[in-house]
């Protein structure tokens, strides 16, 4: 974001200054929406769209606010520490996607044969299994199908306003898909990465895994790099991931979304 946009001048570029908030805020806005109306309710979405009515706000108050601004010397300086702030964080941001990109091509499943697959929650809006979420049983089957042996255990608890937990709907979804039921175990407790599996390696050790069996953890490309520090934190002693491709549509806004999980992780101790 450059400072220039921040100067609160009428000047000949101030047009095009107030036309880029208001396009910028538009399209914040109208993805928001778009994924709203498909049940998808998450910071990932929700800040975009907050960001956006910001964006908007500004664009349409730009001339009493920049004529504000004009008469108060403390309030540009707020104003332009307010956009340098947003923009250092903008920074962090497109640098945490790149670090997340690199990590995400990186993360292949081992040679070995996996003793478990567990596979990891991502919403069910109407329940059914969300896009993120269907893209992950769909590579739990290729892996299931690979291993004819492994346990499958489907982990995620329920969503607000659920009347039924992630797990039993990602397991409807297996067995529909011609996974026989004998091979599913469903962990219908969790609500976070660090309780899926915390509370899937409690099942395994409960249905005769033992804690020293290679698991393979089957979540999104975007997602691997954490799981595997939470898998490695809360004892997990052989594990590797496997990550599904992500929606386009919808990748942004999950990457977004996994910025915070990221950095909340680390403080709360996860990894």
């Amino acid at each position: 974001m450059s400072l220039a946009l921040a100067l609160p001048v009428q000047s000949k570029g101030a047009p095009w200054r107030r036309f880029a908030l208001a396009a910028s805020g538009v399209v914040l806005v109208t993805d928001a929406v778009w994924l709203m109306g498909r049940g998808l309710f998450n910071l990932g979405v929700v800040l975009p769209f907050l960001i956006g009515v910001v964006l908007v706000g500004v664009a349409w108050r730009w001339a009493a606010l920049t004529s504000r601004l004009q008469r108060s010397a403390n309030m540009r300086k707020i104003w332009r520490w307010g956009w340098l702030a947003f923009g250092v964080w903008l920074l962090s941001l497109v640098a945490f996607w790149v670090a997340l990109w690199h990590a995400s091509q990186g993360a292949v499943t081992t040679a070995r044969a996996p003793q478990a697959l567990v596979v990891l929650g991502s919403g069910t809006p109407g329940g059914t299994p969300s896009a993120v979420l269907k893209a992950r049983l769909d590579l739990a089957l290729v892996q299931a199908d690979r291993y004819p042996d492994a346990r499958v255990v489907v982990s995620g608890g329920t969503d607000f306003a659920a009347s039924r937990a992630e797990a039993q709907i990602m397991g409807d979804y297996l067995r529909q898909s011609g996974l026989p039921a004998s091979r599913i175990v469903q962990e219908e407790k969790s609500t976070s990465t660090h309780e899926n599996l915390v509370f899937s390696a409690a099942l395994l050790q409960k249905i005769g895994v033992p804690s020293n069996a290679s698991v393979r953890v089957i979540t999104s490309d975007f997602h691997t790099l954490r799981t595997r520090w939470v898998a490695q934190r809360v004892g997990y002693a052989d594990v590797d991931t496997a990550g599904a491709p992500t929606p386009l549509y919808v990748r942004y806004n999950a990457w977004l979304r996994e910025y915070f999980a990221f950095f909340s992780g680390w403080l709360l101790g996860e990894y």
